[in-house]
């Protein structure tokens, strides 16, 4: 059966049946017939299954940027399913200027050392070698970030050449195809990060989901057409329209703040939350995280999402950035189409 016969679904209760199997073995003693998972040295690392299969791990939770270990503490307490690495939040990078790249190594590896959840870090665009030390520092995933200021304003880094998952951000089919064709394992909604607004997260999501739904309803000639001008191969087209959905996992980032903002973007269809600058630029973090978790992993009941909103205060919420007010120099999404 080839790949793309299979439902997105079917893909990802694979995985969860596989680890499932695993656990079932150690439980029950069954090491000393299965030697070969004793060692961690049997284990293959950075196979595209292996890289795919860990954000299909971070389904329905939420990942937070954190820049020390104590802020790293409280989205581990919160319920984070990971979280992401940066020398400045998303609204001190926008608020400093200059030039924002990756995150001190020594304090990447204090955050990795003082929790048991996934670590993710940023690399600027284009920046192979920024990568390339993250790799060998072992974060769980890199995020190739227009957060950072690109190394390279016309392309990308090539994934495939990297044992580490990648997650890469996107505004339409076109940029997250085109991400996903250079290896990336995850793709994110680019929103405006550090404006605490999330007006662009929700249109970027719209227009993926919009031009899915074109896809499927396309004729083969049209879906050749449309892989020549996304200029990304046809299989990726074809898998895309045939799964109704992206191949990799599709999270929700930029500019969510608040409990409500996370359920709608789960409402409209991402796997998973992102939450920059929102959690510890309010006034309220431990709360807030807390309250983001729940209605993400709650956001079909409305009921929770209100209690969820209860728990924080909207009075100190960070202070927003209305994107009408930012000049086209200034916006972060258009960084690496």
């Amino acid at each position: 059966m080839r790949l793309y016969e299979l439902s997105f679904a079917q893909i990802e209760e694979f995985f969860y049946k596989l680890a499932e199997v695993k656990d079932i073995i150690k439980d029950n003693g069954l090491l000393e017939f299965l030697p070969e998972l004793k060692s961690d040295s049997s284990i293959q690392i950075g196979t595209t299954r292996v890289k795919h299969a860990f954000p299909i791990f971070q389904k329905g939770g939420v990942v937070m940027d954190v820049t020390s270990v104590q802020q790293a503490q409280i989205a581990e307490e919160a319920g984070a399913v990971a979280v992401m690495v940066l020398d400045k939040l998303p609204y001190d990078v926008r608020k400093s200027g200059g030039v924002a790249r990756m995150a001190d190594p020594k304090i990447i590896e204090e955050v990795m050392n003082s929790i048991t959840i996934p670590v993710m870090a940023k690399v600027r665009i284009g920046h192979y070698y920024e990568a390339k030390v993250l790799e060998a520092l072992g974060v769980d995933m890199i995020d190739e970030s227009e957060v950072l200021t690109p190394a390279d304003e016309e392309h990308h880094i090539n994934k495939w050449e990297f044992k580490v998952p990648f997650v890469n951000g996107a505004r339409n089919l076109g940029e997250a195809l085109r991400r996903i064709a250079e290896g990336a394992s995850m793709i994110r909604t680019k929103g405006e990060a550090g404006t605490g607004n999330v007006s662009e997260a929700v249109k970027h999501m719209k227009i993926i989901n919009s031009e899915i739904r074109s896809l499927i309803s396309m004729e083969e000639e049209d879906r050749v057409k449309k892989a020549r001008e996304y200029q990304v191969p046809y299989q990726i087209v074809e898998l895309t329209a045939k799964l109704k959905r992206l191949p990799v996992v599709n999270f929700a980032a930029g500019g969510i703040a608040t409990p409500a903002d996370a359920a709608l973007m789960m409402w409209l269809g991402a796997d998973g939350i992102f939450v920059g600058s929102g959690i510890f630029k309010s006034q309220d973090p431990e709360e807030r995280a807390k309250a983001v978790v729940l209605a993400a992993a709650c956001w079909e009941y409305p009921e929770i999402v209100l209690e969820a909103q209860k728990m924080i205060s909207e009075q100190k919420s960070m202070m927003g950035i209305d994107i009408k007010s930012l000049k086209p120099e200034e916006l972060l999404q258009v960084r690496g189409l």
